[in-house]
């Protein structure tokens, strides 16, 4: 009898756990969601994950790879200006096409 009561001691400080941190909250909202789906989709183990995964905090690494691409993003745009720029510079060089035929 007294191992029963510790394993259900254990369960309990768990159950407290996981309600302290809202694993159980976010659990029964994912769950009620999967309910509530009017098509179910062919694997639950999928949509559980997906809907739990959005939750959860973003991977430094991630991150990290968004500033990059910002920062390309903008390297890009500045050279296309840059490339714009150029090409009117150059036109100004080039013989028109119409003097090109006069020749």
């Amino acid at each position: 009898m007294a191992h029963y009561i510790a394993t259900d001691s254990k369960r309990e400080q768990f159950r407290r756990y996981l309600e302290k941190l809202g694993v159980l909250d976010m659990l029964t909202k994912v769950l009620v969601a999967l309910y509530e789906e009017p098509e179910k989709p062919n694997s639950a183990l999928d949509f559980l994950k997906h809907h739990l995964g959005a939750a959860t905090p973003e991977n430094p690494e991630i991150e990290l790879l968004r500033l990059e691409l910002a920062e390309m993003k903008e390297k890009y745009k500045a050279t296309i200006e840059e490339n714009k720029k150029i090409k009117a510079k150059l036109a100004q060089y080039e013989p028109r096409q119409e003097e090109k035929r006069a020749e």
